[in-house]
C-alpha cells in the first residue's frame, strides 16, 4: 500500500498527516486558526521528516480540493503542488464534502443505513454549500450553493432520515423541524480522514495534473434562492 501525504486546508483548521498501508501514520493539526499561511509549511516538514526517518518512501501527496477558503485552498493547493513536483510523484485531488463524511461512515454507529448525509460548509447569512450523498457515499445530489430555509431539503427528508453536520448546519438547527432531520455536532474536515478517498483514488491511478489542477472554490457557484424569495 503506498505512503501518501494529505494535506487540508479548506476551513480554519490547518492539517497534515501521513497514512500507509490503510492506517494513519502522522498526524497534526492546527484548531486555532487560520494559520494556514505559517502553519501549513511546518507541518508538511514535520511529516516529511517523519516519513524519512523511518525510511518511508512518498508514493503520492494528497490535497483537498474545496469548496471552502478561497485562501486556505490555495495555500493548500500550493504545498501540495510543491512537493508533487520535488519528489516526483503523482497529485490526488479529494472533495472536501467527502472528507466530511469519512468519520461518520467509519466511526459512528447511529447513522440509519438509509440515511442520507449532507456536508455543509458555511458560506455567508444564510448560504452554505453542501452535497447530498447515501451510505455509498455515491451522491444523491452534486455539490451546490443553497439559500436555506425550513423547506430546503424537503425532498430529501421526506424520504427518510438524514444527517446534516459540518459548520454550515449550525445556521439550520433552529430553522429545520423536520422529524427525519439530525444534527451532528463536531465533524470538521482533517487530512488524517483524507487517507480511504486518496488511497481509493491512488489505486486507480485517478491523479491530478500538477501544473493545472485548481481548487474548487466557493465562488464558481451561484447561490440557490428558496422560491418565496424569487
Amino acid at each position: 500500500m503506498a505512503c501518501i501525504l494529505h494535506i487540508e486546508t479548506s476551513t480554519r483548521v490547518c492539517s497534515v498527516a501521513l497514512s500507509q498501508d490503510g492506517a494513519c501514520i502522522f498526524d497534526k493539526a492546527d484548531p486555532d486558526g487560520p494559520n494556514h499561511a505559517v502553519q501549513c509549511g511546518v507541518m508538511v516538514e514535520e511529516a516529511l521528516s517523519f516519513a524519512n526517518s523511518h525510511a518511508i518512501p512518498l508514493d503520492a501527496v494528497a490535497v483537498s480540493e474545496g469548496p471552502g477558503s478561497y485562501t486556505g485552498l490555495r495555500i493548500g493547493f500550493s504545498m501540495a503542488k510543491g512537493v508533487a513536483y520535488g519528489y516526483g510523484i503523482p497529485l490526488i485531488s479529494v472533495p472536501t464534502l467527502e472528507v466530511m463524511t469519512v468519520p461518520l461512515l467509519l466511526y459512528r454507529e447511529d447513522v440509519a443505513e438509509d440515511g442520507l448525509l449532507v456536508p455543509m460548509i458555511d458560506a455567508r447569512r444564510m448560504e452554505v454549500y453542501a452535497a447530498v450523498y447515501n451510505r455509498a457515499l455515491k451522491p444523491v445530489r452534486t455539490v451546490a450553493a443553497d439559500v436555506v430555509d425550513a423547506d430546503t431539503y424537503k425532498e430529501y427528508l421526506d424520504r427518510g432520515p438524514v444527517y446534516f453536520f459540518g459548520d454550515g448546519s449550525e445556521k439550520l438547527t433552529e430553522l429545520i423541524r423536520h422529524p427525519n432531520a439530525h444534527f451532528l455536532s463536531g465533524i470538521t474536515p482533517l487530512a488524517k480522514y483524507m487517507f480511504p478517498l486518496a488511497e481509493r483514488r491512488y489505486l486507480r491511478e485517478e491523479f491530478a495534473d500538477v501544473a493545472y489542477s485548481e481548487p474548487f472554490y466557493l465562488k464558481e457557484f451561484v447561490a440557490v434562492k428558496p422560491k418565496n424569495l424569487l
